[in-house]
């Protein structure tokens, strides 16, 4: 329906720091509702934030980050969350340049955003 007030709603998975409501609020403005799922064929490493905003909006200096696996088996674990199509807008400001977004794939057969090592 064109003029349509109503966003579409996409699927954001979240392994670290968007987890936190305190981080959800200062970058949503709400709580996000989301559901336990598993990112298939990465594996998390970590990597120091260099931006000072993330940093003490997250309260941590090194965060969770998804690598791409040559084993199969490996699996990360988070939670994918409907989100509409500006707070996906506004998670790509959240997310610092080490970071970008793809479309995953889960063990739930769901297909969703996620920010892996760029």
């Amino acid at each position: 329906m064109r003029g349509s007030l109503v966003s579409e709603i996409k699927l954001l998975f979240s392994y670290g720091t968007l987890q936190n409501r305190l981080v959800q609020l200062e970058t949503f403005g709400r709580e996000l509702v989301g559901n336990e799922d598993q990112l298939l064929g990465y594996k998390l490493e970590m990597v120091k934030i260099g931006d000072q905003q993330v940093v003490a909006l997250s309260g941590k200096t090194h965060h969770p980050i998804a690598v791409a696996s040559q084993d199969k088996s490996d699996f990360v674990s988070g939670v994918i969350f409907e989100i509409t199509s500006e707070e996906l807008t506004q998670s790509d400001l959240y997310e610092v340049s080490d970071y970008k977004r793809v479309m995953g794939a889960f063990k739930s057969g769901q297909k969703a955003w996620v920010y892996v090592q760029a």
